[in-house]
């Protein structure tokens, strides 16, 4: 697939250019598919994104991988890695999309990322943002001065100069003969937690590379981060989130956990990264949060290097304690650093997305159904007991059982609580999210 990188200094409009091509062909398209990417975060001030951020904009000319990235020669201390990140994006780029400011004067920044581009030998596509009226163009004359084609005026306030930027970013892609790519799906995985447990440092190790800047401050993530990845035959999307906290300390980070929340109900599979010297509730509540989507989740606890052979019991016993209520759910000892048990997140995740999309046969169902309400006392109201006549599975992902009765009212919490039980041990279910639902029939009626 084509790709094309957005490049510019801190607050020139890059994540606004990037939300604007991707929602534009969204808005043609319908909404995005699983896979395609989600917007980015953005804010009137510097260095909001540090990462690189991926989604995929389809058009009638074909479809390409649009890449955002953190602001070049920011000044503080994510400036380097910074850096590092956009010439590995740039090495593998078709198209490089220079952003610059058109209302404001050059800056020095502006010469350093054109004297950077010029380095990387790749084509690029010099797009003047935040040109609100068409009068602004006569001033772009300055911008000749960086010394690439004429700029592409556009303006994401007011939807201005968009048909001609997609159109100019076709004209400058190589063409490919005979280029077919089949549409697969990925299975998502997000990954989620408190802040500084270990999310961003488990993506690195899974890629081989530091594709997400870590630190030890909290926060470093400041967006939701998609990445694709293929192991074992499959493929993956991988989305490593902003560490979740109640109490969010800027406008930023309370964007970056909101994106985290909408995440956990676009993936597939949930991974509930736990570091095992601070966990709580929080993770407890996160946990539930997917369940209740009806997500599959995997306890992933990371950091497992820095416990020794002699605490790691106790450790595990804490764990266990902490996390009662999860038992259930598969639970990974992960080391980031070691690279331990991290193949396994794939191989759970694979397990865990096909046992969410079994279907039974409606026969085998009603097989089960007398055995369950023989096996315990049926609720009775004023005489009248609850009958249950018909059970049948009309969706996946999640599993979900419709139980024909008698009075659905008559279903207490007790009995519900019973069959949830029958359902995850005999068809194999406890690991995954189930609904079940309870619909009224009158005995002897169709």
């Amino acid at each position: 697939m084509y790709r094309v990188v957005i490049v510019g200094r801190p607050n020139v409009g890059k994540s606004s250019l990037f939300n604007r091509l991707l929602g534009k062909n969204a808005a043609r398209e319908g909404a995005p598919r699983p896979g395609q990417g989600r917007y980015a975060v953005v804010a009137d001030q510097p260095g909001v994104t540090r990462d690189l951020k991926e989604a995929e904009v389809e058009s009638e000319r074909g479809c390409f991988k649009l890449i955002d990235t953190g602001g070049l020669w920011s000044g503080d201390v994510w400036e380097k890695k910074i850096r590092a990140k956009v010439e590995r994006a740039i090495r593998d780029a078709d198209l490089v999309l220079f952003a610059v400011d058109g209302r404001a004067d050059l800056a020095p920044a502006d010469f350093e990322v054109a004297d950077f581009l010029r380095r990387q030998k790749k084509p690029v596509l010099l797009v003047a943002t935040k040109v609100d009226d068409p009068k602004h163009e006569n001033y772009l004359g300055d911008l000749y001065a960086l010394g690439f084609d004429t700029a592409v005026p556009t303006s994401v306030a007011h939807s201005r100069g968009f048909d001609e930027l997609e159109e100019a970013i076709w004209e400058r892609l190589p063409v490919r003969q005979g280029e077919s790519e089949p549409a697969v799906v990925p299975i998502r995985l997000a990954i989620v937690g408190r802040p500084n447990a270990g999310k961003s440092s488990l993506l690195n190790a899974i890629l081989g590379e530091e594709r997400v800047i870590v630190s030890e401050m909290p926060g470093t993530t400041r967006d939701a981060i998609d990445v694709e990845f293929d192991y074992g035959g499959n493929k993956f999307l991988l989305v490593d989130t902003a560490g979740i906290r109640r109490h969010p300390e800027t406008n930023v980070e309370e964007m970056a956990i909101r994106r985290s929340h909408e995440v956990i109900l676009d993936s597939d599979i949930v991974l509930v990264v736990v570091d095992p010297k601070e966990l709580g509730d929080f993770e407890m509540k996160l946990a539930n949060e997917a369940l209740e989507a009806g997500k599959p989740v995997i306890v992933t606890v990371t950091k497992w290097d820095l416990v020794s052979k002699e605490e790691a019991k106790k450790v595990r016993a804490d764990l266990s304690l902490k996390l009662s209520h999860l038992e259930h759910l598969p639970k990974l000892y992960v080391s980031s650093v070691t690279g331990q048990n991290l193949h396994k997140l794939f191989s759970e995740s694979v397990r865990l997305y096909n046992l969410a999309r079994i279907r039974f046969e409606t026969s085998e169902l009603n097989r089960f159904l007398p055995l369950w309400t023989n096996a315990t006392m049926m609720p009775n109201f004023k005489g009248k007991p609850l009958k249950l006549f018909f059970l049948t599975q009309p969706e996946i992902a999640p599993p979900t059982f419709v139980f024909f009765c008698n009075y659905p009212e008559f279903v207490t919490r007790a009995f519900e609580g019973f069959l949830r039980n029958r359902i995850g041990e005999d068809l194999g279910l406890r690991e995954i999210p189930f609904r079940m639902v309870f619909r009224g029939r009158r005995e002897g009626k169709e």
